[in-house]
Formats: structure tokens, C-alpha cells, sequence
């Protein structure tokens, strides 16, 4: 996988570009989840504020509906929305730099996850905890929080965010530019906190971010972030189906969980240790349990106790890898296998999970039932763990607008399939399985003492149909819990008119 440098600055004419170019289909086939299409009058390439502004400013004195987009990943109809009728493409401002002014260093929303690792560690030798896959683009990553392979030893990449630079709509139609700092004397620093997880696509178009940690001081940019880690070990392993019985599969997440759950605080001494556990249909074949680690001497033991303890009381998993690279290596193409995807897509559902406990045992009973019945013929279901919490629960809710601070787990009930006549069956089959998995609370992680509602950067519209939610508890509550209605205040100041806007958007109070 190539990642370029993303310092380099090209200028790119603003224009409208139809149904007819190549780079209408450019900007619409990127779009990851191929069970949407979207059909804008135009797409517009942008990489400048002021061509965000004329851009924004036009589509909304024609009546256009219109989104943004970045990296294109993001996993529901969003930015595919037939009701959209104008596309911004805003991938070609990539550029990464030093502002001396705010002692911060500048990322402007086009970058990838990748393209930013690459610059921050060519050029400082640090890094912010984003992502896992470095194609994302920045632009829609970070406002949701951002969580990621170093999240449990440093936090959520929201918590490295000092600004934020953002083109809004006021009440009579004009568009405008302006910068939001965490700086208490800020008179903007509520639309600062409402991009530290309030979620992409509510207040307006991100055009840059600012990142120093909090605690920073001074103006050496290597000393305004944290370290990039010095290596990277990965390891992989995996169990195949036809050793595991319910007996062992109930043991291993029970293994699973217990381990998680009492390594997930932040005097752990296994914060270093960050693991992905993937549970694939038996017809698959596999479970297997992915990680990484940035302990330098001893992490081999550390891996081994590790596997040990997880499969407490169960075969040993096989094909046990140990890899050790560069930080900037793995950043830029880590697991492999885990994101690779066929050529021309797939379409998926992913249906997500906070969890502040391990799952019981009437779920675990739940889950082995998905994974192995033979009613659904569904070769791309699954369900994963990556482990959470850490430095990540040292952060009070509401100090930023990212609400999760309580949990262990990210979970994810997931499918993917390429041809459009599986599409009822598997989503027959992950609804059915993620209603069944917390039936206690009508079909949802409702958030209270084992559960912690879900994550708005892996959005599920299924949360806001009463179909699917028959908690009684709205899906808003779900993603930001009580901070909602702060973000509501903020959405009726900086988006009277509701321009930004998506199923799963922010409504004013």
C-alpha cells in the first residue's frame, strides 16, 4: 500500500463536474460501502478555504442539497443519499504542517489517516492515535472521536485536538469560515468541543485541525505530541472451527473477557498490548486473534501470556506469527489481510457496540448459534472485540463531546457480500443476530452498567427505526448520552438552517 507524503500542495480548480467526467465517477466510486450509489447533480474538487466558501455559499442559494467527503469510508448512506443533490470532494488539501502561531501542528481535512502518520513521524517523530486503516480521510475521522491502535497506552485522537477550522451556514444563507480553539477565552470553544466526537456531517465542512496534547508547552513541534512508538510487534493466531466445540468457544470469550476487563485500566501494565479478536462463520473456518505491541524487550513473553491466558482450558491456537517492524511500516499497511478488499468492493452492515463488561453467558450462547447455524447461508458474518479503555477512560465524559469513557470492548456485528442478491439475507442475518445479542435491553446496547451505548464513527441507522429499537431509548442517547442536548445548542447556533445534515445528524432542540 503507498501512502504519499501529504505536505505537497497542488492547486486544484474549483469547478463543477457532472455526471459526465471522469471525475464525477472518481469521487462516486470511492465510496467504501458499495450497497449505496450516489447520483449528485456535480461533485466539486476543492482545496482551499475560500473555495469551500463559494462552493458551499452556491449550493445553498440554489436549494442543493449537499455533503461532504473526504476518504469515502464512511459505512451508511451519508454522502450516497439520493436526496443529495452536490458532492464537496475536499481529499485534495492534504497538506500537514507546523503553525507557529497556534504551536500546533496543522492538518487539513483531505489528508488520510496514512498521509498524516507519514508526516508526523518523517517530520517531528510523533504521533496522534487515529485510525486503524490509513486510507480514511481525516476530514470525517477525527470529528467523531477517532480510536485506534495506539488508543489504550495514549487516548482518542479527539483528545489531541487544540483547533479546528470550519466553513458554516448562518440563518440567512451565507457561508463563512471560522476557527474553534479548546482555549477557555474562546468565544467559539463550544464548536471546538462539538468536534471532539459530535460527529461528522452536523455543524458544517472541516477544512483543517490543529493538534497539540494538552499538557504541551513551548513551540518545538517534536515536543507537542507524543512519541511515535520506536516498533511495532504484531502478532496472529488462530483456531479453526473444527477444534472448537461450544464448550471451548464459551470458554475462549469467557478467557476473552476476563483478560480484557482486568487489563482495560490505566495503571495496567499491558496498556502497551492493543488486540483484535475476530470471530468468522464456522464455514469459514477460522478464529482468529490479531494484536500489537510496543513493549520493546520481553514482548515476547508478553504475547505468550497473553495467548495463554485466553486459551486457558482450550487447545492452544495454531500458526502463531511474531512480527517486528518500524512504527512507520506497520502504520502504513498493518494487518494486511484483515483490510483487504476484492476488487470493485463489497457491500456491508457493521453493527456496533460499547461494552464495559465481557459478554455473558446466555450472549455467548447467542453468538456461537449465529456463527455456526446452518439457516443462513452468510459466508461474510462475523463478529470482533478490539480491546478499549485505558487512557482512553481517563478522560471525563463530557469534556469532550465523545461520551464513551467506561468501556473495555468496541464490538462490531459485521457482513459483507458482493452480489446484490445476498443483500436481504445478510442483513437479515446481522440484525437478527445483534437484536438477539442484547435482548435484555430490546435489541440495543442501552447505555447503564454493561454497556455504554455505541460509536457514532461506525454509525448504524437501524439505531433511530423503532423496527430495529424498541428500547424506548433514542438513538442520540446511544451515541452521545447526556451530551446530546449540548450538541443540539451548538448545531441551532453554527447550522440554523439545517444544511448539514444526514439520517443520523444532530437536530436542534
Amino acid at each position: 500500500m503507498s501512502i504519499p507524503q501529504a505536505t505537497d500542495y497542488t492547486q486544484v480548480e474549483s469547478i463543477k463536474i457532472g455526471s459526465e467526467g471522469p471525475q464525477y465517477r472518481a469521487v462516486i466510486n470511492k465510496q467504501f460501502n458499495k450497497r449505496y450509489a450516489a447520483r449528485p447533480d456535480y461533485v466539486r474538487l476543492v482545496n482551499s478555504n475560500e473555495q469551500i466558501v463559494a462552493a458551499v455559499e452556491e449550493a445553498v442559494s440554489e436549494g442543493r442539497r449537499l455533503v461532504v467527503t473526504s476518504g469515502g469510508h464512511c459505512l451508511e448512506g451519508f454522502v450516497s443519499d439520493p436526496q443529495v443533490r452536490a458532492i464537496i470532494d475536499v481529499s485534495p488539501m492534504k497538506r500537514v504542517y507546523y503553525d507557529p502561531e497556534m504551536r500546533a501542528i496543522a492538518v487539513e481535512a483531505g489528508a488520510t489517516v496514512g498521509e498524516t502518520f507519514r508526516a508526523l513521524f518523517e517530520n517531528w517523530g510523533v504521533v496522534v492515535p487515529l485510525g486503524e486503516f490509513p486510507q480514511i480521510g481525516m476530514g470525517g475521522h477525527v470529528v467523531g472521536g477517532a480510536f485506534g491502535f495506539l488508543c489504550r497506552q495514549l487516548g482518542l485522537a479527539a483528545d489531541y485536538l487544540y483547533a479546528v477550522e470550519v466553513v458554516t451556514v448562518d440563518k440567512d444563507g451565507r457561508a463563512s469560515s471560522v476557527v474553534a480553539t479548546r482555549e477557555g477565552s474562546d468565544p467559539n470553544r463550544e464548536l471546538w468541543w462539538a468536534h471532539t466526537g459530535g460527529g461528522a456531517g452536523n455543524f458544517g465542512v472541516v477544512t483543517r485541525y490543529w493538534f497539540r496534547s494538552p499538557d504541551a508547552s513551548g513551540d518545538d513541534p517534536a515536543r507537542l505530541l507524543p512519541d511515535a512508538p520506536g516498533s511495532i510487534t504484531t502478532f496472529r493466531a488462530e483456531w479453526n472451527w473444527s477444534d472448537v466445540d461450544e464448550p471451548s468457544f464459551q470458554r475462549l470469550l469467557r478467557n476473552h473477557g476476563t483478560w480484557s476487563e482486568q487489563n482495560s485500566d490505566a495503571d495496567s501494565p499491558n496498556l502497551s498490548l492493543w488486540t483484535l479478536l475476530i470471530v468468522h462463520r464456522k464455514q469459514l473456518g477460522k478464529i482468529i486473534i490479531r494484536g500489537l505491541s510496543t513493549s520493546g524487550i520481553g514482548v515476547g513473553q508478553q504475547v505468550a501470556n497473553y495467548l495463554a491466558a485466553i486459551s486457558e482450558g482450550i487447545a492452544a491456537p495454531q500458526n502463531r506469527e511474531l512480527t517486528r517492524m518500524s512504527w512507520l511500516e506497520f502504520a502504513l499497511n498493518p494487518f494486511p489481510d484483515l483490510f483487504a478488499v476484492p476488487p470493485g468492493g463489497v457491500s456491508v452492515k457493521v453493527k456496533d457496540a460499547m461494552l464495559k463488561k465481557p459478554l455473558t453467558d446466555r450472549q455467548i450462547t447467542v453468538a456461537y448459534d449465529y456463527m455456526t447455524r446452518t439457516d443462513y447461508d452468510v459466508m461474510g458474518g462475523a463478529f470482533g472485540f478490539a480491546t478499549y479503555g485505558g487512557r482512553v477512560n481517563t478522560v471525563a465524559p463530557d469534556a469532550t463531546a465523545s461520551a464513551q469513557r467506561d468501556s473495555i470492548f468496541d464490538m462490531a456485528c459485521n457482513t459483507g457480500w458482493i452480489d446484490p442478491q445476498d443483500t436481504e439475507r445478510n442483513l437479515q442475518w446481522v440484525r437478527a443476530f445483534y437484536r438477539d445479542l442484547f435482548a435484555e435491553s430490546s435489541g440495543v446496547p442501552v447505555p447503564g452498567d454493561a454497556y455504554d451505548g455505541t460509536f457514532i464513527n461506525h454509525p448504524d441507522t437501524d439505531l433511530a427505526d423503532l423496527t430495529f429499537n424498541t428500547s424506548g431509548v433514542p438513538w442520540h442517547t446511544l451515541y452521545y448520552k447526556e451530551n446530546y442536548p449540548r450538541l443540539q445548542r451548538i448545531k441551532a447556533q453554527w447550522d440554523p438552517r439545517n444544511v448539514f445534515r444526514h439520517a443520523l445528524s444532530i437536530r436542534s432542540a
